[in-house]
């Protein structure tokens, strides 16, 4: 509940955050529209206004990500996933040795496992392995 009331005030102050440095004069002029020395506020009154403004969404929109931030982890979980997987009870002098038949008879154990010997098809054959048939004559058209 109360990251979703976080989330929210986070991006109304991101778009208001948008909207007030879209809103400031550029410095180099090259990609703000400029605008005339005539206006309700004067350059500078309006340029300190927008610098406030700015200053202080932007110290709002750093401290809601650093709240919010710290509540979702909070809300995770608290023990970490080395907790959960039990690594400590491992023994490790018995992480590299072959594996003991339990209650298992060796009769039914599992054969080790092996790779298929490869096998060569020839495309010329008719896919037969070790004959030597010709090839299939190509059909006709009439």
């Amino acid at each position: 509940m109360l990251l979703g009331i976080l989330l929210t005030i986070h991006i109304i102050v991101c778009v208001c955050l948008i909207g007030v440095v879209l809103m400031q004069r550029s410095e180099g002029g090259a990609l703000g529209m400029g605008g005339g020395p005539s206006g309700f506020m004067s350059a500078r009154g309006a340029g300190d206004l927008l610098t406030r403004v700015t200053w202080i969404l932007g110290s709002i929109f750093f401290i809601l990500s650093l709240a919010l931030t710290l509540l979702s982890g909070r809300e995770g979980g608290s023990e970490s996933i080395v907790d959960r997987m039990k690594i400590d009870a491992i023994d490790p002098n018995k992480l590299n040795q072959p594996a003991q038949p339990g209650p298992v008879s060796p009769s039914s154990a599992p054969a080790p496992l092996t790779a298929p010997t490869p096998q060569v098809r020839n495309p010329f054959n008719g896919g037969a392995e070790g004959t030597a048939s010709p090839a299939a004559p190509a059909p006709t058209n009439p």
